[in-house]
């Protein structure tokens, strides 16, 4: 690695560090609501910068620009559409879930229906975190590392199993120590400082990427390149034979999206901890805004790439690691390395900390030892978090053989997501439907599309309907089949929701406007590509 790479990197990730604990060591740890929850005292762009950066893992990094490499523009679905899910979020989820002051989701399945849904919706959580979304991101991260640093000229490891193993420890063990000793504001904090940095980075990477295609003509020229010699790399709209086809921008598009801006643990916990549902709001709707900048730094990285390396041979998924090394000047690669290690860090972090959340309060305290203290409380939650960390990168290396990552993530992030999805909007919007149709929900919906999935004459009917058509319709029939139990064998009260009280819930009084212009952007954006 070159001496300037080095020193930035150092210096860029022990300036974060430093600037974290200062702002965060007088911080109450041994208590369940300054650890889990940051002392519900989190402004609007804390908020958006946490959510930023828990969304910015180096599955997206590295899987949304191998998927643009592959099939272009059209792969920005996941991050313009994310805007229509966050617009949902601030105006109908979040006042919803602040006001009952939950700490986790599961604690909302437990007002709403009964603990056996909460622990239903736990289980799937914590399996769906340790056997999908941690190992995801610390092999992603591994791997665009390994590209980005040269780690096998670094440390003259020549073998890509053993460095991609050793890879993923490091950052798993980073990533721990972060989540599990300094709670849940020291991970926004150093979510909002990365975030900057990596904001910056990714802008860099595409102004020296299309300096590069254009060879050294300027960024427009290097545009205009990109776009004449690829103009089907260019196009919004997906076909039918890509990832992204637009037909299901409207269906499992829509509705992965939101399950992870809406009802996502992993990220919505940060939105728990809002000082107000005004700071709360503002900072979904920031969130917001800062996606439809997505495009350029998830997206374009990856069809530049394909313009300069596609004779190669490259794998998708190793073509972002790749350019960043080819392109960035050495102190900006190490700069641009600490970001990305935020990145990964961060994403994480976050998600090991919500598993540590979801065990700890909602198993062993609310079924194990129901007279814990706050300190046991948090004890256990630590504990709990290193055995998912070990479990997590124990798994990751095996996820090396997936042709394409982010493809793999989100077709088997939907077996939890729709079922899960689907009993949190009906028991908002119902108030008759009992908790045996939840559990129900929970149970068949995870079962039907793990076997349409996984047993080949029914995952070859899913292909024939493409993936994201077919959980719109397992959505739609859970759906229909809690409504109908509801009207079958209703609860004998209809559920009312309090207002307990933790936070001021006055809304922002900018919600709708900036709703409106947000969902105005995201047209305008589609509309410009077509």
């Amino acid at each position: 690695m070159n001496a300037l790479t080095l020193t930035s990197f150092v210096f860029f990730t022990g300036l974060v560090a430093f600037i974290t604990w200062r702002m965060t060591r007088h911080d109450d740890h041994r208590h369940s609501k300054g650890y889990f929850l940051a002392g519900r005292s989190l402004t609007f762009p804390v908020i958006a910068g946490s959510l930023l950066m828990t969304n910015l893992s180096t599955e997206q990094m590295v899987g949304l620009n191998g998927a643009a490499f592959t099939d272009g523009l059209s792969v920005m679905a996941w991050e313009v559409v994310a805007v229509v899910s966050l617009v949902a979020m601030a105006m109908f989820f979040l006042p919803r879930f602040l006001k009952s002051g939950i700490t986790t989701l599961p604690e909302l399945l437990a007002l709403r229906f009964d603990r056996t849904t909460q622990l239903l919706a736990n289980i799937i959580f914590m399996i769906a975190y340790a056997v999908i979304l941690l190992p995801s991101i610390l092999y992603s991260g591994a791997l665009g590392l390994m590209g980005l640093l040269d780690l096998k000229a670094l440390t003259g490891i020549e073998s890509t199993h053993v460095l991609l193993i050793g890879t993923v420890v490091a950052v798993g063990l980073g990533g721990a120590i972060y989540a599990l000793f300094g709670g849940l504001r020291s991970i926004a904090i150093s979510d909002t400082l990365n975030g900057i940095g990596l904001l910056v980075g990714g802008l860099l990477i595409v102004y020296f990427g299309l300096n590069a295609v254009s060879d050294g003509q300027g960024v427009l020229a290097g545009w205009q390149e990109l776009s004449a010699s690829n103009p089907e790399k260019m196009k919004s709209l997906g076909t039918e034979d890509q990832s992204v086809p637009f037909s299901t921008l409207f269906t499992g598009v829509l509705l992965l999206n939101m399950f992870y801006w809406c009802t996502n643990q992993q990220i919505i916990q940060r939105t728990f901890a809002a000082k107000t549902l005004a700071e709360g709001q503002k900072g979904v709707l920031l969130t917001g805004l800062l996606k439809l900048l997505g495009p350029l730094y998830l997206v374009l990285p990856g069809i530049i790439a394909f313009q300069l390396y596609a004779g190669e041979g490259i794998k998708a998924d190793a073509a972002y690691g790749r350019l960043v090394y080819d392109v960035l000047p050495a102190p900006l690669t190490g700069f641009f390395a600490a970001a990305m290690v935020g990145a990964i860090l961060s994403s994480f972090n976050s998600a090991l900390n919500s598993t540590a959340t979801l065990f700890s309060l909602d198993v062993y305290k609310a079924r194990l030892n129901r007279e814990a203290s706050d300190e046991q409380v948090v004890r256990v939650s630590k504990r709990a978090g290193w055995l998912m960390a070990a479990a997590a990168m124990c798994i990751a290396p095996l996820m090396a053989s997936q042709e394409s990552l982010f493809v793999y993530v989100q077709k088997v992030n939907s077996i939890y997501y729709i079922p899960l999805l689907s009993v949190i909007v009906v028991g908002l919007l119902s108030k008759r439907v009992p908790a045996i149709a939840a559990n129900l929900a929970l149970v068949l919906g995870c079962v039907l599309i793990g076997l349409f999935y996984f047993v080949p004459p029914l995952a070859q009917l899913v292909a024939e309907v493409h993936n994201f058509h077919f959980i719109t319709i397992v959505l739609v029939v859970l759906v229909i089949m809690m409504l109908v139990i509801g009207k079958m064998a209703p609860r004998e009260e209809p559920w009312v929701q309090k207002d307990v009280g933790a936070i001021d819930m006055t809304p922002w009084a900018g919600t709708k406007v900036a709703s409106v212009v947000l969902l105005m952007l995201v047209l305008g954006i589609y509309v410009a590509f077509i």
